[in-house]
């Protein structure tokens, strides 16, 4: 049973969320991001700041598959992890 908007979203912040508290994500978390996010880019009914967003999550993902130490990575974006959240909420 494929995730509607609302679950996408959810699991899309949730993942977020954890990463921001853990200070790290590991590879699967990362490419769950990734699925997620071509999911939703694809819905025409996304308003363009979210998908604005969703790049810069997305890039976040690669680079944190390609990192050689995910804790430092992550730590590089703490700063950004409750700005993508807040917003996400703002515009969905």
């Amino acid at each position: 049973m494929p995730l509607n908007y609302h679950d996408q979203i959810h699991l899309l912040k949730d993942i977020l969320a954890d990463h921001q508290i853990d200070c790290c994500g590991s590879v699967a978390e990362y490419e769950q991001l990734e699925r997620v996010i071509k999911s939703l880019m694809v819905n025409n009914e996304i308003d363009q700041n979210v998908k604005n967003i969703l790049q810069d999550i997305y890039s976040y993902s690669q680079a944190g598959i390609n990192s050689s130490n995910d804790h430092d990575h992550n730590q590089l974006h703490q700063s950004k992890f409750t700005n993508w959240i807040d917003s996400i909420d703002q515009y969905s």
